[in-house]
């Protein structure tokens, strides 16, 4: 396994929900990049942060990709929109690999119709409309579904993708490193 970890975001991201998890991937000793679903590879964050992007979305080839995490935030609701990100998400579903997202990202995973039977968990402000979501848990594991609600579970969220990608050892060794 190569374990390249793939996040997929655009303008209004949530920024915790987007380095948390990535920093303790790194941390893990994965290879973590950033595609952007905008025109370009700068995204302004929710909190008027910019980040720079490894690649645009239409470079991204989902067979080099380990685990796709999807963070939240407002960005969110311009990306439910996107056709060619909801046909990707599809497809990836069905590859068996780890996917997980975070916040309001659940509401991509709604779209293109992979919550289905599943357990989950996401944003208060997304309950009205994914009403099955675990209202009280942070952190939900539904075999390669992983979700959670929100840029306060972004550290507990991390840990969990560290977990699933390079065992309990090494999610113990970085928890002690962060003071988790």
């Amino acid at each position: 396994m190569q374990n390249n970890v793939l996040f997929v975001f655009g303008h209004g991201v949530e920024e915790l929900e987007l380095i948390a998890p990535a920093d303790l991937l790194r941390r893990a000793g994965l290879a973590v990049s950033f595609a952007s679903m905008e025109e370009t590879r700068l995204v302004s964050t929710r909190g008027g942060f910019v980040v720079q992007c490894d690649q645009s979305f239409s470079e991204v080839d989902a067979t080099d990709v380990d685990l796709l995490v999807l963070p939240g935030g407002p960005g969110v609701m311009a990306l439910r929109e996107r056709q060619d990100l909801l046909g990707f998400l599809r497809a990836y579903g069905q590859s068996g690999k780890p996917l997980a997202a975070i916040c309001a990202a659940p509401l991509l995973l709604q779209d293109a119709g992979l919550l289905g039977g599943k357990q989950f968990t996401c944003h208060d402000s997304c309950w009205m409309e994914l009403a099955a979501a675990q209202k009280n848990e942070r952190v939900v594991i539904d075999g390669t579904l992983i979700t959670s609600q929100g840029a306060g579970t972004a550290l507990d969220f991390g840990l969990v993708l560290v977990e699933r990608m390079c065992g309990v050892e090494v999610r113990a060794q970085i928890a002690r490193a962060i003071m988790a």
